[in-house]
């Protein structure tokens, strides 16, 4: 019987349709990797290690990912031809040729699967190894068409080479190594682009199995399989027979394991905080790395000494003053010390200041005028009465009181009670307002809460801010940020307070004047050098923090002792702690070069003025000195005379004195003491000139006053002087002496004795290993 012809039609019209959908729905299939593409941006590579070189190039170390994957990334035509041969040959050889999945592969894999009732080789191309790589699946039916749909989104995305720089920069390359120019730097120690066929071939061999392959653990399996790599390069035409077996026989030397760090880790790290989030892999640096580890070394010996008494951190800094360039950046004595709290960062870390700020404020009240050069401050007991709390009584390091001083002896021996007084005059806002344009942004506390003991270290400052701001009073004036990477180079603001340069070189002067501090520290103490340098230190309370800061006209170091976990040390002050790490670091500086001389205060003039009264001497005046004044200030002086009579502030402290006034019937030798011991630097014990244009290695004999008669000094019975000034200087010379001072029927006696120091000569009579010490 006849279907209807209608019935026929309807037959044939039902199977184009459903022909039709089948081929829409195969269109919609193939066209939905393009409705979602993923392109290359959305894949870049951002959390790529970074690598830090020092200023000449050397490797300081690679900082991982957060993953803690070594990562380098490259673009593919910085990538040696004979890797992307390689590479090509060994896992997709028609990688240019297919899309997404390369239907010949799965084709082969499945009929070698199916007559060898197990899978021998593999399907996955290039495309679907990266989605492999972005996207790690189980290796199930679900997974596989996951990692599937994933390529097809890649390849609906990004061309060919985009998809092919995006797997070589991230091929598993051996342990926590990823990309081929991380691999190519690690294990060869050159840049991917420069690999040769050997090389090249041979890291090609390592992503088949990156554990079983490591080139530095499994060599001999590595050269196996590279043999495979080279047989398919001549397969498929890319060399000969005989360029091959050249590459194979080629001796290849791996470089070194990286140890990651070399030097400078907690810069490495702060620096890399600093980095914005896309910029380069690899940063050069400020960094001179011999001279950081130089730094690194002294910071270990230093606290090794210390160590008897509980003294285990340390940090330094060290910058050109020239650049604002940070060469040398050191946190801790032993970064990988765990236990010792070594990755705590002592150059970032926040710490009382101590005495180091004192500079700045006398800077201020100089350039205000509430001080002049020839100002007389009292060093006497003083009460603050503190609302809320009991009185401030400021007292100095020993615990003494010198009376009328002048500002350059206040500031270079550190006095509590003139730089409190400064301080109250000046107002704490204005200083607080001085120091943050100085850039010690963590002050960010009210006057209050400060107070006058702002100036004695109650707030919390870094030895990084330290530095800068000691930077700046290097440039008379002129702030300059610090600089740590050469981008940065160009892109900085300068700025500062150069219109009052004259007060900033008067401090200069001051800080860097060895015979002004000697009553604290004495003339040749650690802090003195054999070359123009200004220092200053500091320690805070209860002996927890101990600084030293100083310049000369080409660097800044800047040094910090004490201990992260707030433990006090066992009677370390800055002289004591942080000055033998900035002696020595300084001494290397300079080992070559000596500075140039600090530029005397300009607009300045000198004249001699009575110690006591800061006014043009009288006959009468106990102790006439040379000092710098004010150009404003000279016709004053012409008119002003001096008088013996200090005001009432000074009672109590003259009461508690041996002698009741300055011109009493006791005499009282104040410098040396009775019993101190010197060192003596070798070869320097004969008559020589300092760069500074003075007897080197010379101690003042100073009394505590002048009596009303001329003073005879007397060495070991010798005269050396009669004189009516209340001071002499004594060239050092070794041996054991006994000091007299007698004037009418007054007399004094003290004896002290000088050693030369045991350590070797490295120029001009100063060494690196053992600076020379003053201890009393």
């Amino acid at each position: 019987m006849r279907q209807p012809k209608n019935w026929l039609i309807w037959r044939i019209n039902k199977k184009f349709r459903v022909l039709l959908a089948l081929v829409l729905l195969c269109l919609t299939v193939r066209s939905l990797p393009y409705l979602a593409p993923v392109r290359a941006k959305d894949i870049a590579q951002d959390t790529q290690a970074i690598e830090f070189s020092d200023r000449n190039g050397l490797a300081l170390g690679t900082l991982l990912t957060r993953d803690q994957e070594h990562t380098a990334v490259v673009p593919l035509n910085r990538v040696s031809p004979q890797f992307i041969n390689a590479i090509l040959a060994a896992e997709d050889k028609r990688f240019y040729h297919h899309g997404a999945l390369d239907l010949k592969a799965v084709a082969r894999s499945l009929k070698d699967a199916i007559h060898s009732k197990r899978i021998t080789s593999g399907a996955s191309t290039i495309t679907m190894q990266l989605a492999r790589m972005l996207d790690p699946v189980p290796r199930t039916l679900p997974g596989k068409m996951q990692e599937i749909w994933l390529s097809r989104r890649l390849a609906a995305g990004m061309n060919k080479d985009e998809i092919l720089a995006a797997y070589i920069n991230r091929l598993p390359m051996g342990g926590n190594i990823y990309g081929l120019e991380a691999a190519s730097r690690n294990y060869f120690d050159i840049p991917a682009s420069d690999l040769n066929l050997a090389q090249a071939s041979l890291l090609a061999a390592v992503p088949n199995n990156p554990t079983y392959f490591n080139p530095y653990d499994h060599w001999k399996r590595l050269k196996k399989r590279q043999i495979y790599v080279l047989n398919r390069m001549v397969q498929d035409n890319y060399i000969t027979r005989n360029q091959a077996e050249r590459a194979y026989k080629e001796e290849i030397s791996l470089a070194p394991r990286q140890q990651g760090i070399i030097a400078a880790p907690h810069f490495l790290f702060w620096a890399a905080s600093q980095l914005p989030k896309h910029d380069s892999s690899q940063i050069r640096t400020t960094i001179d790395r011999p001279l950081q580890q130089f730094v690194e070394a002294q910071v270990q010996q230093v606290i090794r000494t210390l160590t008897p008494n509980n003294v285990h951190h340390a940090a330094a800094l060290v910058i050109n003053n020239h650049t604002g360039e940070v060469l040398a950046y050191v946190g801790s004595p032993d970064y990988f010390n765990e236990e010792s709290l070594g990755r705590n960062d002592g150059v970032q870390a926040l710490r009382q200041p101590g005495s180091t700020l004192k500079p700045f404020l006398y800077e201020l009240a100089l350039e205000n005028r509430t001080i002049r050069p020839n100002t007389i401050l009292a060093d006497v007991p003083t009460h603050y009465a503190i609302p809320g709390a009991k009185l401030y009584s400021p007292t100095d390091y020993d615990e003494t009181f010198l009376g009328p001083v002048r500002v350059r002896l206040a500031l270079a021996n550190s006095l509590n009670v003139p730089a409190v007084r400064v301080l109250e005059k000046v107002g704490v806002q204005n200083f607080l307002n001085r120091l943050h344009q100085l850039g010690f942004e963590h002050l960010t506390q009210s006057p209050e809460y400060y107070g006058l003991g702002l100036i004695l270290g109650s707030g919390e400052v870094s030895l990084w801010e330290l530095a800068r701001a000691y930077v700046t009073l290097a440039r008379l004036g002129e702030a300059t940020p610090l600089v740590t990477t050469f981008y940065q180079a160009g892109n900085l603001q300068k700025g500062g307070f150069q219109n009052r340069r004259s007060e900033w070189e008067l401090i200069t002067d001051i800080l860097s004047d060895r015979y002004a501090r000697a009553t604290a520290f004495g003339v040749e103490s650690v802090l003195a050098l054999p070359f123009p340098a200004a220092v200053k230190t500091g320690t805070s309370s209860d002996f927890r923090d101990t600084w030293t800061v100083g310049f000369t006209t080409d660097y800044t170091v800047a040094t910090w002792v004490g201990n992260f976990n707030g433990e006090p040390m066992r009677q370390v002050s800055g002289v004591t702690g942080a000055a033998p790490l900035w002696n020595r670091i300084m001494l290397h500086l300079h080992s070559h070069q000596e500075p140039a001389a600090f530029p005397l205060p300009k607009n300045l003039v000198q004249r001699p003025i009575c110690a006591i009264s800061g006014l043009k001497p009288t006959p009468d005046c106990p102790s006439v000195v040379q000092e710098y004044l004010f150009t404003e200030d000279i016709s004053n002086y012409e008119r002003q005379s001096h008088t013996v009579n200090l005001p009432s502030e000074y009672d109590e402290w003259l009461a508690r004195q041996e002698q009741p006034s300055f011109t009493s019937s006791s005499l009282k030798i104040l410098s040396p003491h009775n019993g101190d011991f010197f060192l003596l630097h070798p070869g320097e014990e004969t008559n020589r000139t300092s760069a500074e244009g003075g007897e080197t290695q010379r101690l003042e004999f100073r009394l505590a006053a002048m009596p009303t008669q001329p003073v005879e000094w007397w060495l070991n019975g010798e005269k050396l002087a009669t004189q009516s000034s209340n001071s002499l200087f004594w060239q050092l010379r070794p041996g054991k002496w006994t000091l007299q001072a007698k004037s009418g029927e007054m007399m004094d006696t003290v004896s002290f004795q000088v050693q030369l120091a045991e350590y070797r000569q490295t120029r001009r009579g100063f060494s690196i290993a053992k600076p020379p010490v003053l201890s009393h």
